[in-house]
């Protein structure tokens, strides 16, 4: 059963977190700064930080059953949309590439869809605002979890050094450019009169989007990216537990 509170939703990111901790799984990574960001989304609705706090609750729950439907149709061997099979089928990557994966499927597929769904087609303007203060949440949190990866990737600034100034996706991946891209998908997606062909065709993008973080352009970056992630701590819990602190 999809989730209906955001408490829900914690607890079935806890579940999740939880399971991929135990299977050893890099697919821990994404949903732990997940959780982080419903639980401070959770924080603002409690001190009525957005604009209308029980629609940033819906738009929270739409937004995450999203994801949990796609990890769990993954785990049960169904097919997900392309953007979120791209994310979940990477086993050997970066700490980073794990997190930036789950990003892009997330904000560039999901976000737009979830922001339609909330207000409805002819009210989508009015959810702006408080659209907005949730990627500022989640671009505050990339920050706050790129400083935790030097902890367990000492060689991750050479990533950021070497890429300086470089187009690929792995190294200019930017939570502002996600969200204006989201913000216009939503806006596409409320006025597509057929809407499974809006997503299936941003899914395509999207997915792509994905190849390009696994897969620098740059062979330089490649290299580097095998080297940072060679000497990357290994041990699941042990990264998990850097992330999750708080």
């Amino acid at each position: 059963m999809p989730a209906t509170t955001i408490n829900e939703v914690i607890k079935e990111l806890d579940a999740i977190i939880l399971h991929e901790k135990q299977q050893g799984s890099c697919r821990a990574f994404f949903p732990i700064l997940y959780n982080k960001v419903t639980k401070r989304i959770k924080a603002g609705i409690e001190t009525q930080e957005f604009d209308d706090n029980a629609r940033m609750e819906k738009l929270d729950v739409l937004f995450a059953n999203r994801y949990i439907k796609a990890y769990n149709q993954f785990k049960d061997g169904q097919q997900p949309t392309a953007s979120w099979a791209n994310a979940f089928k990477i086993d050997e990557a970066m700490v980073m590439q794990h997190l930036l994966l789950g990003i892009n499927a997330h904000i560039n597929l999901d976000l737009g869809i979830a922001a339609a769904l909330t207000t409805g087609d002819d009210h989508l303007a009015d959810l702006e605002a408080d659209f907005n203060k949730i990627n500022e949440v989640l671009a505050s949190m990339v920050a706050d979890v790129k400083d935790r990866i030097g902890k367990v990737s000492p060689l991750f600034k050479l990533l950021e050094l070497v890429g300086k100034g470089k187009e690929d996706k792995l190294v200019s991946f930017s939570i502002n450019v996600a969200r204006d891209g989201a913000w216009l998908f939503a806006n596409e997606y409320a006025a597509a009169v057929k809407k499974q062909e809006a997503i299936a065709n941003r899914d395509v993008i999207i997915a792509a989007l994905a190849d390009k973080i696994v897969n620098p352009k740059s062979k330089l970056l490649q290299v580097v990216a095998k080297v940072v992630r060679f000497f990357e701590v290994k041990d699941v819990r042990k990264v998990a537990a850097v992330l999750e602190a708080s």
